[in-house]
């Protein structure tokens, strides 16, 4: 009897696949670009208010989302989001369901990294201008690559563990 190996019913476009490079790419372009508009727009520290719940509040965060590990230092924050890159890369290339929408899951968390890595590297810190408040209740200031470092693990989420995600069948 010759043996047969199963090919998974629905993989995840790689991430050299043109929706990878595409989603990591506009990630990326849109993060640097809105970066580049506030450090050039925005007063340092300034808040204007959008909406009753968003407000334009430049900083420059030392640390990692929410301001987290601070004193980790520069170059051991870089080396920590070298890891993360390197490990979603790796599974994401060993993936074998999740099909498109755990592709741009991971290709959001990997535009987010790399959007914020490059701050790190330009200019020692990253740029954050988003500010979530409930009215004088400060929530956190963040950025485009945060917003992606955000929405892709929710995707991930949404895909693996709940029963609306977008395996075939489910897992044993």
């Amino acid at each position: 009897m010759a043996e047969t190996t199963e090919k998974p019913d629905n993989p995840p476009d790689r991430p050299l696949s043109m929706l990878g490079i595409s989603i990591v790419g506009a990630t990326i372009l849109i993060d640097q670009a809105t970066k580049i508009w506030a450090e050039k727009s925005l007063e340092y520290g300034q808040q204007i208010d959008l909406i009753p719940i968003l407000s334009l509040y430049r900083v420059h965060n030392t640390g990692i989302a929410f301001s987290m590990l601070t004193d980790f230092g520069g170059a051991g924050l870089i080396a920590l989001i070298l890891a993360v890159i390197v490990i979603v890369l790796v599974i994401w290339q060993k993936s074998s369901d999740g099909g498109r929408p755990a592709a741009i899951g991971y290709a959001l968390i990997l535009g987010g990294a790399l959007g914020n890595l490059i701050d790190r590297l330009a200019y020692g810190h990253v740029v954050d201008f988003l500010y979530l408040h409930l009215g004088e209740r400060p929530l956190f200031v963040f950025n485009i690559a945060d917003a992606a470092l955000t929405i892709g693990p929710v995707l991930m989420i949404v895909i693996f563990l709940l029963p609306i995600g977008g395996r075939s069948k489910p897992r044993k």
